[in-house]
């Protein structure tokens, strides 16, 4: 693997974490509270069933087909969003790609550390993980005030709406650093 491309996507995945956390409490708001019960049972179950194939997918090819399956449902849920209008369907697929995307979040965790089995690279990584969380959440609180301050909107779905077309680049770019974290060039060879 690439560590410098690894570290990239890292910092852009975290990134889009702290800048679209606070979007969900508007996406979700249409969902009855029960949908979140079921959709802890589903992801419960779902995280039960992956780890025990944990003997057969612990491996950089698995690690590489999930990892881009996981990005790019993200990048899916982004678009629907911005394709359809805010409505209970929309929140409920939007909730139920995530709850999919969430529940390979253990084996993800798991196999990254056994690849990067160096204490340095996983030091690193969890330092550019938080790096990215909290310029991304400060960006998002900046992105809202100027959209309501300068653009004078204050309607929290037009601001979501808008702050995901900052996702879309930023998850675009993400899914470009983890397809170049799985090239291996000649000179990592030698």
């Amino acid at each position: 693997m690439d560590n410098s491309n690894y570290l990239k996507y890292k910092f852009f995945n975290s990134l889009f974490l702290g800048i679209s956390v606070g979007s969900y409490i508007t996406i979700y708001s249409p969902l009855d509270i029960k949908t979140f019960s079921i959709g802890g049972i589903f992801l419960a179950v779902a995280m039960i069933v992956i780890a025990k194939y944990y003997n057969k997918i612990i491996n950089i090819n698995y690690f590489k087909k999930i990892s881009l399956i996981v990005e790019y449902c993200i990048l899916i849920s982004l678009l629907i969003l911005l394709i359809f209008s805010f409505s209970y369907a929309i929140s409920l697929a939007i909730y139920v790609i995530y709850q999919i995307t969430f529940s390979f979040g253990s084996y993800l965790v798991r196999t990254e550390t056994m690849l990067f089995n160096e204490k340095e690279i996983i030091s690193k990584l969890d330092v550019i993980k938080q790096q990215g969380t909290l310029i991304g959440m400060g960006f998002s609180f900046v992105f809202y005030k100027l959209i309501e301050n300068y653009l004078l909107i204050d309607d929290n779905e037009t601001q979501v709406y808008y702050v995901h077309f900052v996702l879309v680049i930023v998850q675009l770019i993400t899914i470009v650093f983890l397809t170049n974290s799985f090239i291996v060039r000649k000179h990592q060879n030698q």
